[in-house]
């Protein structure tokens, strides 16, 4: 009986918060510009520097160093990039690939194993990484301003839950 409050729960239904689109290629300044417009031509949305926070002396980095881009997609955009990026997959996705808290991550070699993807000669060939990121309603608690507070583990999204909801809305499998 109480299984079946939980399932009827609206509070405790998973979704895709957001989907994270990232490209890092170090102290390039060269691949920093070709980074900026593979994101631009696979999101339609404009990337985020991101910039070292430690320094890497055999790579030659230092804090506060550009060494990548990155791209947040949300509600709609998210989902559909995310249905695009499966479908390049083969809709299966490696159980290696999530972590405890269900989230996941893809890699890329290259932007051409994306279907539809023409080469482009100012870009060249480059890879990139996809992060899934999902949660619950009510996780806003962890993040708001005033009165934050832990999200308490018996609400926190499972590896379980995650792979059930990209089943049944995404088709994939789980190899």
């Amino acid at each position: 009986m109480a299984e079946a409050k939980i399932k009827l729960n609206p509070m405790r239904s998973v979704f895709l918060e957001k989907v994270t689109v990232n490209i890092c290629v170090g102290n390039d300044k060269q691949g920093m510009v070709k980074a900026e417009k593979l994101l631009k031509a696979l999101t339609n949305k404009t990337p985020v520097k991101n910039c070292a926070r430690r320094r890497m002396a055999t790579w030659q980095i230092r804090p506060g160093l550009p060494i990548g881009y990155k791209v947040t997609l949300r509600g709609e955009d998210a989902s559909k990039f995310l249905k695009w990026v499966l479908d390049s997959k083969g809709k299966s996705v490696k159980g290696s690939s999530f972590d405890k808290n269900g989230n996941f991550a893809v890699g890329f070699q290259e932007y051409l194993e994306l279907n539809g993807m023409k080469y482009d000669a100012d870009i060249g060939i480059m890879g990139f990484e996809v992060m899934a990121t999902f949660a619950r309603a009510g996780f806003r608690i962890r993040s708001r301003r005033l009165l934050s507070a832990k999200v308490p583990a018996r609400h926190k999204v499972t590896k379980e839950e995650v792979v059930e909801l990209l089943k049944k809305d995404f088709g994939v499998k789980i190899n």
